[in-house]
């Protein structure tokens, strides 16, 4: 199975905003709760899988969409880490 990674937002505004961007760009997506695990200002969080890091941050950057940070399962089972 293929890691998903997730991308935390501080506002609403901003996940509806890359939500628009990654689907225009047919990067597959979920919408997610973000996990309370997560501090952020927006509860809605973005899950998408990993393969797409490259094009997903590229995106974000060339559109200056404000984000939290992309975070990852921790290899433990509990709890996320950020993705460097």
């Amino acid at each position: 199975m293929e890691e998903e990674l997730l991308i935390a937002f501080d506002s609403t505004q901003q996940a509806l905003r890359a939500e628009m961007l990654l689907e225009y760009a047919e990067i597959e997506i979920d919408i997610f709760p973000t996990p309370k695990e997560i501090t952020a200002g927006c509860a809605m969080s973005i899950q998408f899988f990993k393969a797409d890091l490259i094009g997903v941050r590229k995106l974000i950057a060339e559109q200056n969409v404000e984000i939290r940070g992309i975070f990852s399962k921790n290899g433990e089972g509990s709890g996320y880490i950020e993705v460097e």
